[in-house]
Order: C-alpha cells, then structure tokens, then sequence
C-alpha cells in the first residue's frame, strides 16, 4: 500500500486527514513540530493501521530529508503551517519564515527524493475583499493579511516545481468546523479561533461565549463566511489524492458548501441545537478580517467528484461529542 506524508499530522484538519488515510488502507508518516499539535490524536490512531509518528520541524532541512531517507514516500499532505489572522499581523515574519521557509524546504526534499505528487493545504484568505460572489478559482488574489499572503506565496512556488515532475493540488479552505462524528478526534487548540467551536463551548457551559468580530458591512453587522465540515474537507483531500494517482494534471479547487453564514447566524443555529441562550460579551475584534466571503465550490464537485454531505447541525452535533469526551482539549 501506498505510503503518505502529512506534514501538521498533529492537528486539528491534520489529524482528521490521518484518520481518514489510515481507514482506507494507507500507511502514514505524520511530520509535525507539536507546537500547536498534539500527541494524544496520534496515539488514539494508531489503533486504525499503520502510523509512524516524527517529530520534527520543517524549517530544519536536515530533519525534513531524514524523513525521505528513512521512508518510501509516495506522496505528500502538507497541513504544517500557522494560521492565525490576528496572529499574523502582529507577527509577519514568523508567518513569512514558517509557512513559506518550511514549504520550499518540503518541496526541495521532494524534488531530491523523487517524491512526485503533493496536496496543499491553502485557504480563502488568499482572496482578501470580495470582488464577487460566489468566489470561483478565478477571483483576483489580494490578500488583507500575512496568513494570506504566505499562503499564496507557496501557491506561486509550486508551478515552479513541476518542471522536476511534482505535480499539486490546491486545496483553498473556506471555513472548518466540526470534528469526527463519533467524537473520538476534534479541534483541541486553546482557545480555539473557530466560531462554531467557541460557541458550542459557551453553550455547553464550558466556557463565556465571547464575539471576537469587527462590525462589517452585511445585514446583521457581523462577518458572512463558508461553514464546511472537517470530515467532508479531508475527503476531498482524498479525492484530490486519486485524482492526481489517475494522472490528473496539477490543479486548484475552493472547498466550501457555497452557502454564507454570519456569525449571529451561526451562534443561532448552536443555541437551538443546545435549546439555551447563551450571554454573549464582545471581546477585543480581531485585525485583518474582511466582511463577506463564501466559496463556489462546483469545480471540486465536477472535477474531483466530491461534494460535502454533512449539515451544520451535524458539524454542532459531532462538537458536542467530541467537547463531552475532552472539554478542555487533550
């Protein structure tokens, strides 16, 4: 069987790509730094097939081509990466030095090593403002802050690396939410940056319910963003993966549900799936978030033949599982 390398295997989207892999047969090598992964996801996978863990950081080339000396990798997952807009704005050159650095040092390891087919992990953010929407692969590529930017920097390196016989697929993340469907893996990050996750928190009671949102121009004042589900974004890496096993040619694809949500819309949607209403406080916004985005994901349903399945109470229902068994994270 074919081995794999997903690069931030610790993680939260990581994690959930490994879980996935592993089902379907395939030996995985997890690279990840734990700096804002975790062991515990890893040792509970275990149990599902052949897992090898490294820890390692990909900024350091010596430890990255290890991994391709010791292992017959046949392809590449590559979650690895800080994402944090706040974050990213105090702080470019970490972002600038981690997100692009480790990409080119994965991507020379590729290439010495003749590993040929690589999944990456990009996001909407590389968009900025909305020109249109729905946003197709198409729309122009300005983004607002250095989470995005860095993203789309690795996204102009990879073109260069099919000259050695890589070949990519894009993946742009819109919104994630969710966690597995029998709660056994989730979002453990203290404190979480997602929406639905801090909200499924605060109506839990595990902990005050906070709005972290600049006021925006949309009907309700509040950011309009594309909810997908986890479970349904690493099957389309999945998906990406056979495509490009069938020799499909290097390509980009938005994955979302199409649809937009705002933020009151969806703390909405969690306090009538837990019937409370929660005391919701405004904290201090957030820097470098824009108002209104959500994704035309037809391409990845023609192309790839994915689509995403799961509802939004289904993605607030596998919360609830997962924050019952690890209400404070691992």
């Amino acid at each position: 069987m074919k081995k794999i390398l997903i690069t931030g295997g610790a993680g939260y989207i990581g994690s959930h790509a490994v879980k996935l892999f592993l089902e379907k047969g395939y030996e995985v090598v997890v690279f990840d730094n734990l700096s804002r992964g975790f062991r515990e996801p890893l040792n509970i996978l275990k149990k599902s097939g052949k897992l090898d863990f490294v820890r390692g950081d990909l900024r350091n080339r010596s430890a990255v081509e290890k991994v391709f000396q010791k292992h017959k990798i046949d392809g590449v997952l590559h979650f690895a990466a800080l994402c944090l807009v706040n974050e990213s704005m105090e702080n470019p050159g970490m972002y600038f030095e981690n997100n692009v650095c480790g990409s080119l040092n994965l991507l020379e390891a590729m290439k010495k090593y003749g590993v040929e087919k690589i999944i990456f992990s990009s996001t909407c953010a590389t968009y900025g403002e909305t020109k249109y929407l729905p946003v197709d692969e198409k729309h122009p590529q300005i983004p607002v802050n250095p989470y995005g930017e860095s993203k789309l920097l690795v996204e102009k390196m990879l073109p260069w690396y099919e000259a050695f016989g890589i070949n990519h697929v894009i993946l742009r993340y819109f919104n994630i939410c969710g966690a597995a469907t029998s709660g056994i893996i989730g979002d453990s990050k203290k404190p979480s940056q997602l929406l639905m996750q801090n909200a499924v928190r605060g109506a839990m009671g595990i902990e005050p319910f906070a709005f972290t949102c600049a006021k925006v121009k949309t009907s309700d004042g509040t950011p309009i963003r594309d909810y997908i589900d986890v479970e349904d974004l690493v099957e389309a890496h999945l998906a990406a993966w056979e495509y490009l096993e069938k020799g499909g040619k290097s390509n980009v694809f938005n994955l979302g549900n199409g649809k937009g949500y705002s933020v009151k819309e969806i703390v909405s949607e969690v306090e009538k799936a837990f019937g409370v209403k929660m005391q919701k406080k405004q904290s201090e916004a957030r820097k470098g978030e824009y108002a209104k985005i959500y994704a035309d994901p037809q391409k990845a349903m023609r192309t790839l033949k994915w689509k995403p399945k799961k509802s939004l109470a289904q993605s607030v229902e596998s919360l609830r599982k997962w924050y019952e068994k690890f209400p404070q994270g691992y």
